[in-house]
């Protein structure tokens, strides 16, 4: 656990021009606070300590504003800027590099059991209060504009804005030049 959180504390310094040092960093950041506490979380929900699991979660909402849930796994390196308002739901996978702003919610559509969050994988960014809802993914490099309700996957190294959420940009994308397009005629794309 401890290379994961040294991998945490590295993230904040490398994502927050902001951050000074690592000291400041322990002592103040909500978002690194948060990605301890779930670590914590995490382990006991895996040995199915549910209840003690829980109260490290609602502890870290308490003093963070962050919401994981113990279930939810998350790679060492991922950075919350920030924190207030980010909740993350249980069956969250978010692979390394990742960077989330205030705000966003990684969360389920429905009551099903089994796989009801996002995957959102390496180095992706995702913008303030966006939303991504369902068993969606969230492609490697890829970015969320802050505002944006995601209701179905965006491809590896794609820029996604919107409500819902359209692909306008990226290196693997369907559409990658539609911004431009857009930008170019002056209206609206179509």
């Amino acid at each position: 656990m401890l290379a994961a959180v040294t991998e945490d504390l590295r993230a904040a310094l490398r994502n927050d021009p902001a951050a000074r040092s690592a000291l400041q960093v322990i002592l103040f950041y909500p978002g690194f606070h948060a990605m301890i506490l779930h670590r914590i979380a995490n382990r006991l929900h895996g040995w199915g300590l549910f209840l003690p699991s829980q109260f490290f979660s609602w502890f870290s909402r308490l003093i963070t504003g962050v919401e994981i849930h113990p279930g939810a796994e998350i790679a060492p390196g991922v950075f919350i800027d920030h924190g207030m308002g980010v909740v993350i739901g249980e069956t969250t996978r978010i692979e390394r590099g990742v960077t989330l702003y205030p705000g966003v919610v990684l969360g389920g559509v429905g009551r099903q059991r089994g796989k009801r969050h996002p995957d959102v994988g390496e180095g992706a960014l995702i913008g303030a209060g966006a939303k991504v809802l369902g068993p969606v993914e969230v492609g490697a490099h890829s970015r969320v504009g802050a505002g944006a309700v995601v209701l179905e996957s965006i491809p590896r190294g794609c820029t996604a804005v919107g409500v819902p959420a359209q692909v306008v940009r990226g290196g693997e994308c369907e559409g990658r030049d539609a911004l431009s397009a857009q930008l170019a005629g002056g209206g609206n794309g179509r």
